[in-house]
């Protein structure tokens, strides 16, 4: 069991991390043009909290059904892999860079391996990959929010 929870915290932090090495630039976030329905500012930390922990648990339960990622396939340990790196690019591409063009095309290709990454959990707990759910309806939300703010704001289209 402690092995379980110790896997779980580690994935946790390491899909936290982004969100402390760059944070969120709130006045230039706050001065771009964006649509009525953008969620609250607050909103987002909450849901990326709960999705963070919904990935963690589902990464904690494939990686002790195949004994470390030993017997998991290598398409299952890529699309991970290629998924977390876009998930923490994001932060770095919108709030570091402040190019909504990059941060447009990462958060694409969060959801599309996150629809991969859903799949490739399937043959290792059914469950594990209904914990991703979440993660690729709130990564389809974002695809079409960060396209609506990049038209929206284009003289913010490359990095400054």
């Amino acid at each position: 069991m402690v092995s379980w929870i110790v896997t779980f915290l580690v994935v946790y932090a390491l899909f936290s991390v982004s969100g402390v090495l760059f944070p969120v630039d709130r006045p230039w976030y706050a001065s771009l043009n964006k649509p009525a329905w953008n969620p609250p500012a607050p909103l987002f930390g909450v849901v990326w909290g709960i999705l963070y922990a919904l990935i963690a648990l589902s990464v904690t339960i494939v990686y002790h059904r195949t004994d470390s990622f030993q017997t998991a396939s290598a398409f299952y340990v890529t699309v991970l892999f290629v998924n977390y790196v876009a998930n923490q690019a994001f932060s770095f591409f919108q709030f570091k860079l402040h190019s909504l063009t990059l941060a447009f095309w990462d958060t694409l290709l969060v959801a599309v391996t996150t629809f991969l990454l859903l799949v490739a959990t399937i043959p290792y707990s059914k469950a594990a990959a209904w914990l991703l759910v979440p993660y690729l309806l709130w990564t389809c939300f974002a695809t079409f929010l960060a396209w609506t703010i990049l038209r929206l704001n284009p003289q913010e289209a490359r990095a400054s």
